[in-house]
């Protein structure tokens, strides 16, 4: 960060990251050519979250080649790794609508068994490498596969393809549990459906169409998405009649938030992570694409025991208490707190004691223990 300053630009912060990742992935190939297996493993998942970094000031589109760049070097790092790891982490595609899904798919040993498996879905800016880290060993420990999936909207979808976001997971869903059916070491009975961040709305959302799931897990547990329309100045009648109004309404909005003097988290936010995600072109058409993002219409037809999570601090997850009380399946609610030092998106500040909580849940609720 001393080499990036209070006044480093997009630029200067991706290339301090990118040179940081350089110099990691260099030491984890001396150390593989010289057998220091571990060594050159840690290194080169260090590398793999340092390209991460590197990148998220270079959301948008037209894609920047940088990040594009940097994004392989994300992967190439973390498949490094994964070859150096005890346990399996095998990279999988699954065919999906002419393209296809990138996913890992991960198991405590190399044993022939057939185990329950958690398909873990992911949010806005993480991706499968990434989210190995929060969910991959934690799982493995307590004899779980898993699969971590990207779908449209998230990692080598978005950066390489160009599939933007879509409300209906159900069908990203349907087709990775398709794949998870048709593998010998999945306990066809016990697959679990597990979103984190964002995927606490896809998750629910593809539970209400798949009957193959046995558990399902939402972190945080999110409600439709619908933006309030008030803040923007409509008049009580352009709310009722939205979209069907001049989206000129929204012009000097969008003007301020391209500006020089916008906030750059809300410009970030909003004009090069909302508008690429979701790939739409104004701050008009991205209020209506996100209004497509619904789970009342559908939460009645969720009826796997799940279960929801929310965090104090977290701006989400203040939206479970909602989706809970619409739930009329087995549902259960965990509350972290700040106190037990578990605040934060997603339990970011204390994912043992998320594990611990939710695998117990689990572990009772498939009827392992």
């Amino acid at each position: 960060m001393n080499r990036i300053g209070d006044t480093g630009s997009r630029e200067d912060w991706h290339r301090e990251w990118v040179q940081t990742a350089d110099r990691l992935f260099a030491i984890g190939r001396t150390c593989e050519d010289a057998g220091h297996k571990v060594s050159a493993r840690e290194a080169y998942f260090r590398a793999s979250t340092y390209y991460q970094v590197s990148y998220f000031p270079l959301f948008g589109s037209p894609v920047d080649p940088w990040l594009v760049d940097a994004f392989g070097k994300e992967t190439e790092s973390f498949l490094c790794a994964a070859k150096l790891n005890p346990s399996p982490i095998e990279p999988v595609d699954i065919p999906f609508e002419g393209a296809s899904l990138p996913a890992y798919f991960l198991k405590p040993d190399t044993h022939a068994t057939r185990r329950p498996t958690i398909l873990h879905i992911n949010g806005y800016d993480g991706n499968i490498n990434e989210m190995y880290f929060a969910h991959g060993p934690a799982a493995m420990s307590r004899n779980y596969n898993c699969l971590l999936l990207d779908g449209p909207g998230q990692g080598r979808c978005l950066i390489r393809d160009g599939l933007p976001m879509r409300p209906d997971w159900e069908t990203v869903v349907q087709t990775a549990i398709d794949y998870l059916i048709s593998c010998p070491d999945v306990d066809p009975d016990r697959i679990v459906l597990a979103g984190w961040s964002f995927g606490g709305y896809l998750a629910p959302r593809a539970a209400a169409f798949e009957k193959r799931i046995a558990a399902l897990i939402a972190d945080p547990g999110l409600w439709d998405l619908k933006p309030d329309l008030k803040p923007y100045g409509l008049s009580d009648e352009a709310i009722r009649r939205f979209p069907e109004i001049d989206r000129s309404v929204f012009s000097r909005w969008e003007e301020k938030l391209r500006s020089p003097e916008a906030d750059p988290m809300m410009h970030w936010k909003i004009v090069q992570r909302g508008l690429w995600v979701h790939g739409v072109e104004s701050l008009f058409d991205l209020i209506c694409e996100l209004g497509r993002y619904e789970l009342s219409p559908y939460v009645s037809q969720i009826e796997c025991p799940t279960l929801l999570t929310a965090a104090e601090g977290d701006s989400l997850g203040v939206q479970a208490d909602t989706l809970f009380a619409a739930l009329r399946c087995p549902k259960t609610l965990i509350r972290f707190s700040e106190a037990e030092g578990a605040n934060g998106h997603c339990e970011a500040l204390g994912r043992r004691l998320y594990h611990q909580r939710v695998f117990d849940w689990l572990d009772k609720t498939l009827g392992l223990i």
